[in-house]
């Protein structure tokens, strides 16, 4: 059941325009560092599953063995087959990985926990770009004005 519910998560990720499917489209992503989250279909050909790590880890994204088949997966995302995922959105990207680690700790909790860093990290660039904007904080090399 709980592997249902990401999968639907992932459905939805394809909907809101924020998943590439199949492994051309995912290796764009990777290749123009969109891709957050790589995701691969357990039964997946050798030669597609070096392809597509070696494109995550090219561009740094974290990428996942899933538990799903390659129907399953193509099912989720309305295809006959779908091998090789890639989500562009840290949110949701945060939110398969979490659900996957939900269900089985040791496989997917590392990724989870890197997603969740990232996030954290871009939290905090956002806030200081925001704050140097709004001029409360200099930004990096600048001077704070006297008024």
């Amino acid at each position: 059941m709980a592997h249902e519910n990401t999968l639907r998560l992932v459905g939805l990720a394809l909907r809101a325009g924020r998943l590439e499917a199949g492994e051309d489209a995912a290796a764009e992503a990777c290749q123009y560092r969109r891709a957050r989250l790589v995701l691969l279909a357990a039964d997946a050909a050798e030669g597609t599953a070096s392809r597509a790590l070696r494109a995550a880890g090219e561009c740094g994204c974290v990428s996942l063995e899933t538990p799903w088949s390659k129907a399953e997966l193509g099912a989720a995302l309305g295809r006959g087959s779908c091998a090789v995922a890639a989500v562009t959105d840290l949110g949701l990207a945060q939110a398969v990985a979490g659900k996957l680690a939900d269900a089985d700790p040791a496989r997917y909790g590392g990724a989870a926990e890197r997603l969740l860093r990232k996030a954290e990290r871009v939290r905090e660039r956002r806030e200081r770009s925001a704050g140097a904007e709004r001029g409360k904080t200099p930004g990096p090399g600048k001077k704070k004005r006297k008024q």
